[in-house]
């Protein structure tokens, strides 16, 4: 059973804290707030909608920048003060290019979170605007997109030798070392994960689409 909006407890100033997750990866990506009026906006247009405490005034993701978030749920807290708002997302949620407002480490415990390819992408990023002495990724984009294609024809080609010699193991390898190549290839030329995500799934929907008129 949905919950009442009339339930929610907005503070003092008339605001709910907003966590933005994106539905698919889970990657935490924004904290915003919303008010009475923004939330509404929010459910009858189905993208998100905020309240700028700096500005005084209701914002709506992507109205400038066109990285719009589309809502996929909004979940209230134990307590009815706080949201958690999944979203699929046109593009980047941080104003700086960033996948995610959340990409400054802080502190990291000795139980190493899980592989994420978002990371590794952020990671990336760094490197190219950032970058550091010593640094292989660094020393990609420094030479340019002929020496980052000519790494990527190169690993596509020890992969095909590793998968004709059978080698499981070091197709992986050499997977992973295309994978990353081809990463450093999308940042250079400023494809997004999500212009990745968007294609794959456009795939998907033509494969299932085949799939099914064979079937008839």
């Amino acid at each position: 059973m949905m919950l009442n909006v009339d339930n929610l407890k907005f503070d003092d100033k008339g605001l709910i804290p907003a966590i933005v997750v994106d539905t698919e990866t889970k990657q935490v990506l924004t904290l915003a707030y919303m008010n009475a009026e923004s939330l509404r906006i929010s459910m009858d247009e189905g993208r998100t909608c905020f309240f700028s405490r700096s500005r005084q005034e209701l914002w709506r993701k992507g109205e400038t920048s066109g990285n719009v978030q589309h809502i996929v749920s909004i979940t209230a807290d134990c307590d009815l003060d706080a949201l958690v708002v999944e979203v699929r997302k046109d593009g980047p949620a941080c104003h700086t290019g960033a996948e995610s407002c959340f990409f400054q480490p802080v502190y990291e415990g000795e139980a190493k979170p899980g592989f994420q390819y978002e990371d590794l992408f952020e990671m990336l990023r760094g490197r190219r605007e950032t970058p550091k002495e010593g640094s292989y990724t660094s020393y990609l984009f420094d030479k340019g997109r002929d020496k980052i294609l000519k790494k990527v024809g190169e690993e596509a080609t020890e992969v095909i030798i590793a998968a004709k010699d059978n080698d499981k193991a070091n197709t992986i390898y050499e997977l992973g070392d295309l994978m990353y190549h081809a990463m450093v290839l999308m940042l250079d030329m400023g494809i997004t994960m999500d212009e990745i995500r968007a294609e794959m799934a456009s795939r998907h929907v033509i494969d299932h689409k085949v799939k099914q008129e064979k079937m008839k």
